[in-house]
C-alpha cells in the first residue's frame, strides 16, 4: 500500500481528486496566488477514518503552515466535510503579513 509517494506524471482519480480538493480549498479561504495549498491522503489508525485521511497544508506568504484534516479517503471527500475542516483556516493574514499579535484585554 502507497502512503505518501506518487510517480510525478502519473494520473487517475487520486491525482483529480486531489486537484479538485485543492481547488476548493484556494476558492474557500479565497487564497491569492502566491499561497500554495498541498493535498494528501495518508494512512490512518482510526476505525472512523476508514483506513486513510486526507491531510491538506495550506502555505501562505508571511504565515505558518497551516493544516486541517479530514477522517476519511481523498476520493470520498465532500465539500462539506473540507469547508468545514477549513473554517479554522479561514481568517485572512493579519494587515502587514506575518503572525497575529495576542489582542489586549483590557
Amino acid at each position: 500500500m502507497r502512503l505518501f509517494m506518487r510517480r510525478r506524471g502519473e494520473a487517475g482519480p487520486d491525482r483529480d481528486a486531489a486537484r479538485r480538493l485543492a481547488d476548493l480549498v484556494r476558492e474557500t479561504l479565497a487564497l491569492e496566488e502566491a499561497a500554495t495549498v498541498s493535498v494528501s491522503e495518508i494512512s490512518c489508525g482510526d476505525p472512523a477514518c476508514g483506513g486513510a485521511e486526507t491531510v491538506v497544508l495550506v502555505m501562505r506568504p508571511g504565515r505558518r503552515t497551516e493544516a486541517a484534516k479530514v477522517l476519511m479517503p481523498m476520493a470520498q471527500v465532500t465539500a462539506e466535510a473540507l469547508v468545514a475542516a477549513l473554517a479554522p483556516l479561514g481568517a485572512p493574514a493579519p494587515a502587514g503579513g506575518g503572525l497575529p499579535l495576542p489582542s489586549d484585554k483590557g
